[in-house]
């Protein structure tokens, strides 16, 4: 039964502690234990800034969020949705932009703070990655980015196909 590939087993066993790594906020704690989560935005909590990140992954590919579409993204119910969206409004991380078409409806756009607060958590993210991988040689993480970039975009592709393929 599955896939007799060694290989297999070992990427899917990766891509669980990952899960899991992400689950438990590791990031999260490793900047509070080494300090780093100080200054204006340190009280909020992190999925503030996991919605800032979908704000931006969503932009990036012309798909602006909504308060409705920012919840089935992050994967948590409409009223919490809501909450998040209001910490980040009076936290000046995101504003609102009334949609063209549709007056009802208002987009949730970062602000310039929010920008920077995105930088900030990015740079920390890619400053941990750069340790963990200190003792690789360059070639090495180069593989790794290609690799799993490459795995990323085909298990997408794979996973958001619909039934009826």
């Amino acid at each position: 039964m599955g896939n007799p590939d060694p290989a297999v087993a070992d990427i899917e066993a990766a891509v669980v502690a990952l899960r899991r790594s992400y689950r438990s906020r590791a990031l999260a704690r490793l900047s509070e234990r080494r300090g780093e989560r100080t200054g204006r935005h340190a009280d909020l909590p992190d999925a503030v800034f996991e919605l800032l990140d979908a704000i931006d992954w969503a932009a990036a590919r012309g798909e602006p969020l909504t308060v409705t579409r920012a919840a089935a993204v992050l994967r948590v119910d409409q009223p919490r949705s809501s909450r998040l969206v209001a910490q980040a409004l009076n936290a000046g991380l995101l504003r609102r932009q009334a949609d063209q078409h549709d007056g009802r409806r208002s987009y949730l756009v970062l602000t310039r703070e929010g920008h920077d607060a995105l930088a900030c958590i990015r740079d920390f993210r890619r400053r941990v990655i750069a340790e963990a991988t200190a003792h690789w040689t360059d070639e090495d993480r180069a593989a790794l980015a290609r690799l799993l970039a490459r795995f990323v975009h085909d298990f997408t592709a794979l996973t958001a196909r619909r039934d009826h393929d």
